[in-house]
């Protein structure tokens, strides 16, 4: 096989000409869809959008360009509670003058990246950044190599991860819970040994967790795969992470629920059924691959994800069963201006495509029999 790895990392090379050629032949069909649907942020198209466009799609530059609505109101945040305002009072306010919804309550923040943004500043928060991105390019190169990758390999997937986690140096979203929470879930996944050290993963999702819910289906596939492995011990460690990550957001809703005034309108349904577009914009829109003509943008997040359902390692089946997980999760559920979801999962999604190349031959050759 290509990539200095043998059959045995490759989950095609058992399969017979029939299975390899249906699923070559919906591989293209999907990677044209992916092609031709619009990558969506609000009602606007966008070529290069996201992270390097205002609400007009107009790109701006360093200073020129505006503060997001978002990004402001999570800045005043920070500034009143250190002086001592109560968080949960601020941000019902912030919201409402704002004109953003305080019901339900999921539409309110969790507090925990608030308080940090504070104790650190804004020299301490770059300083975290760049020591967090170090950590995951590290987590990530020793990561390939206990799995046997080849030196070109390790060094692609690698790169690969800095070209998925970049974003998190740009300074200009720091207050960005999405940012702070997918980097941490990229750490994580990167330190994680199954059944074996597992305790770092467990602290790093422990963190991205209390920033954003969002990182919940991260941590309960960690249980079900540990279970599925028959490691208890790690199954009984992410389920009780599980459990007290859901009394504390019931905690933070109640809280919450005590700020909520007769007159605040219920917030508008999350459950938009956007469909491919809805996943490949979040995906595209929150990362670097926004930088690329969506026809390219759009398929190598697919390609991606056929690169780790090809590696016929427990990493590659996980990867595969998040990726897919939440892009479901962003065909079903979120509006198109909650686009920036996507970089929950963008850190180290794109690693998969330096097994692109070989998921890709090795169908071909089954499908040629």
């Amino acid at each position: 096989m290509t990539g200095g790895q043998s059959d045995t990392d490759d989950r095609f090379a058992s399969w017979g000409r029939l299975p390899a050629r249906f699923l070559l032949a919906a591989l293209a069909a999907l990677l044209l869809a992916a092609a031709l649907v619009p990558i969506k942020a609000a009602d606007q198209p966008y070529s290069t959008a996201g992270f390097v466009a205002n609400v007009t799609g107009a790109k701006v530059e360093g200073a020129e360009r505006p503060r997001d609505h978002d990004l402001a109101l999570y800045d005043t945040v920070i500034l009143r509670i250190a002086k001592g305002e109560n968080y949960y009072v601020v941000a019902a306010q912030e919201h409402r003058r704002s004109d953003y919804p305080v019901r339900p309550g999921f539409a309110v923040r969790l507090p925990t990246l608030a308080y940090l943004c504070m104790l650190l500043g804004e020299t301490g928060q770059l300083v975290v950044a760049i020591g967090l991105m170090a950590a995951i390019l590290w987590a990530w190169w020793q990561r390939l190599g206990d799995e046997g990758c080849s030196p070109r390999l390790r060094r692609m997937g690698t790169t690969l991860i800095f070209f998925g986690a970049a974003l998190g140096l740009n300074r200009y979203y720091f207050v960005l819970h999405e940012l702070w929470a997918g980097q941490l879930l990229a750490l994580s996944f990167g330190l994680h040994r199954p059944g074996k050290r597992w305790g770092g993963a467990l602290a790093a999702a422990a963190l991205a967790v209390a920033i954003r819910e969002h990182a919940l289906p991260y941590v309960m596939l960690m249980a079900a795969m540990a279970f599925w492995r028959g490691d208890r011990k790690e199954g009984a460690a992410w389920s009780a992470l599980v459990a007290v990550f859901l009394a504390g957001l019931a905690l933070h809703l109640h809280l919450v629920a005590q700020q909520v005034l007769p007159t605040d309108p219920l917030g508008p349904s999350w459950l938009a059924l956007r469909g491919l577009s809805g996943w490949l914009s979040n995906v595209v829109l929150s990362s670097n691959l926004r930088f690329l003509p969506h026809y390219v943008a759009g398929p190598l997040v697919i390609l991606a994800v056929l690169g780790w359902a090809g590696w016929k390692r427990q990493i590659g089946a996980f990867a595969t069963l998040l990726y897919l997980g939440y892009g479901l999760a962003f065909m079903i559920a979120g509006r198109p201006d909650n686009f920036y979801w996507g970089a929950m999962v963008a850190p180290a999604m794109f690693a998969g495509l330096a097994f692109t190349p070989r998921a890709i031959g090795s169908l071909w050759s089954r499908a040629k029999g």
